[in-house]
């Protein structure tokens, strides 16, 4: 297959009510947004959420950037962003966050962004080159992409494939974190001190 095709094919986003099922208690606990961001955010960062769901991880990084700090939490789904929303709102959060809807093939950020971070979300997208090239461009010169995928859905070859594509974009491995049930890989800039 050619590598222009391999990068698009086909896809399947995740139903905004199957989100119910794996954004619990259980989750919190096993995936603590703030403990899992806080070695990569600081207060008064800029970040994103993409494919934020119901804002597990949108909530974790509202709290780490504090009142100076944004959160721009995205999806394809108005559900999903509508129950963020709510849920930064009832939190008290709101005021450091907002969403925006993304569309399958361009993901609409305003940068330039401190960190992003792609939760179980590039498997979904139809261009996986066309997401990490434009996540290259909406960080800042040393901004990082936290790239985690469901170790049951994603297998080490295609997980692989991505990260491929990835440095393609001119990402380079800066971290491999670990956490339970994902493969996880931090990318930074291969370029960030030429373009700082």
């Amino acid at each position: 297959m050619p590598p222009q095709s391999q990068s698009k094919k086909s896809h399947h986003v995740c139903p905004w009510w199957l989100a119910y099922t794996f954004d619990n208690s259980l989750r919190r606990m096993v995936h603590p947004a703030d403990k899992t961001l806080a070695p990569y955010v600081r207060p008064g960062m800029s970040v994103a959420d993409i494919g934020c769901g119901f804002g597990h991880f949108t909530m974790g990084l509202a709290r780490l950037v504090g009142p100076q700090g944004r959160v721009l939490a995205v999806d394809l789904q108005q559900k999903m962003l509508d129950k963020t929303m709510a849920r930064l709102r009832k939190a008290g959060l709101a005021d450091r966050a907002e969403t925006t809807p993304c569309r399958a093939e361009r993901l609409g950020l305003s940068g330039p962004l401190d960190f992003i971070l792609a939760a179980n979300v590039v498997h979904e997208t139809p261009d996986p080159a066309g997401f990490f090239a434009e996540t290259a461009e909406s960080l800042t010169p040393t901004g990082l992409l936290y790239v985690m995928e469901p170790s049951f859905h994603v297998p080490e070859t295609q997980f692989q494939a991505e990260l491929d594509l990835a440095a393609d974009a001119g990402f380079e491995i800066a971290e491999r974190p670990t956490l339970t049930g994902e493969r996880c890989i931090m990318l930074q800039l291969a370029n960030r001190k030429a373009r700082s």
